[in-house]
């Protein structure tokens, strides 16, 4: 029961927060209010069992929760008085889908607002539309939780500040924006994709919630080609979520696993869109990332792959966006091209960048057991253990520790 409601919990987060955050105009009160009813629902579902629509209900209990926080505020009065039309009951029926995914992307517009650094906006966004830990976030940002903590405090604060933070953007705002809520967009399917921590490996509503609000930045901005190769790109990856994990909870590498369980009409749609892109002759972060995914794609076999053509890409890539999660993307294609000697090497220039990346410790780990380095490749591994991996990633490395440790028992 515990792992079904935090996993409602964290479906429901993104459209919860939005809704309330338009009818509080405050994303502090409207986090506050989610986590009351959160709280409530551990209560009440476990003894009488989950609603017909959970997301009405925590909707309506949130609400009234804020509510009793507004009533017992110094603020109430002058908030009231201003937003009063805001205060209007919610529907006792199922919210309407199309305005929740209107109001997630309005909420990534706050959050993209150009008071705020990016990293900022990033940081906001995760903590607030994803419910993401601050150390979850300060991992992914590579520093230490305490320094996340006052850069969202902070952020936070400019938003709540600023009088036209919470006004719908104007069509010029949304262009002006547009990058950064893409990117918003890119980051909520990674996450969905693979989790920072947890018991499972993907969220597949987030996903499914990612490719939706992509699909909308498409028909907002149709001649946008970014918009176009984002959710190709979305597409793509969210093609293999059926031969990801096998039967038994396990991850699957790319290389192993079924093509025949690959979505083909989510890839034909995702083809397409590439196209549309290339046809206005883009340029961009995510038409690269969406021709990588789509030579994996088009690839009849894991052998048959085009790594020297993959590897040109992320070389491509490394030029416009030169950071070490992308260099190391690209070492890994080298890997493919030139062995695993030749990886390893290029390895030891991001040992420092990515000392706290379990990526980058679960590949080293895996080269040094291609090379026969198994004491290296055990300790390579252990380090990944340390790193709040999900519980499906753990599991594959104690499996590779234990193949690594049987082999030095063989010598």
């Amino acid at each position: 029961m515990s792992d079904w409601l935090d996993a409602t919990f964290a479906e429901q987060r993104p459209r919860a927060i939005a809704a309330l955050t338009r009818v509080f105009r405050d994303i502090d009160l409207a986090e506050e209010a989610f986590a009351e009813a959160c709280v409530k629902a551990l209560i009440v579902w476990g003894t009488d069992g989950a609603p017909r629509d959970p997301l009405a209900w925590l909707l309506t209990t949130a609400r009234n929760a804020g509510l009793d926080h507004l009533r017992k505020s110094q603020r109430r009065a002058a908030i009231l008085s201003r937003h009063s039309e805001e205060f209007q009951p919610l529907p006792a029926e199922t919210p309407d889908p199309d305005e929740l995914r209107d109001d997630v992307l309005r909420l990534l517009f706050i959050c993209c607002h150009p008071e705020l650094d990016r990293q900022d906006q990033i940081a906001v966004a995760l903590r607030v539309i994803l419910g993401l830990s601050v150390a979850e976030i300060a991992s992914g940002f590579l520093v230490k939780p305490k320094t996340m903590e006052q850069r969202i405090t902070r952020a936070k604060r400019k938003i709540a500040e600023n009088p036209v933070a919470f006004e719908t953007p104007t069509p010029q705002e949304r262009g002006v924006r547009l990058s950064e809520v893409s990117l918003m967009i890119y980051l909520m399917f990674n996450e969905g994709w693979s989790t920072s921590s947890g018991p499972v490996q993907m969220k597949l509503t987030l996903c499914e919630e990612a490719i939706r609000l992509a699909r909308l930045l498409v028909r907002l901005f149709p001649a946008m080609g970014e918009q176009s190769a984002l959710l190709a790109l979305l597409l793509l990856q969210h093609a293999r979520r059926h031969a990801r994990i096998d039967g038994d909870g396990k991850l699957v590498t790319l290389d192993d696993q079924d093509r025949s369980l690959w979505d083909r009409s989510n890839i034909a749609e995702a083809m397409a869109l590439l196209q549309k892109a290339q046809r206005i002759n883009h340029r961009g972060i995510y038409i690269i990332q969406a021709t990588i995914a789509a030579a994996h794609a088009s690839a009849a076999t894991s052998e048959k792959t085009d790594w020297a053509l993959i590897e040109s890409h992320y070389a491509a890539l490394y030029a416009l966006q030169p950071t070490p999660v992308v260099r190391l993307n690209q070492i890994a294609a080298q890997a493919k091209l030139h062995g695993p000697r030749f990886a390893i090497n290029a390895l030891e220039t991001l040992t420092e960048d990515l000392s706290t990346y379990r990526w980058f410790h679960a590949m080293r780990g895996g080269l040094l057991q291609e090379i026969g380095d198994h004491r290296a490749a055990i300790a390579a591994f252990e380090t990944v253990l340390t790193l709040t991996p999900t519980a499906p990633e753990r599991a594959a490395v104690t499996d590779k520790i234990a193949i690594s440790q049987n082999e030095l028992g063989h010598l």
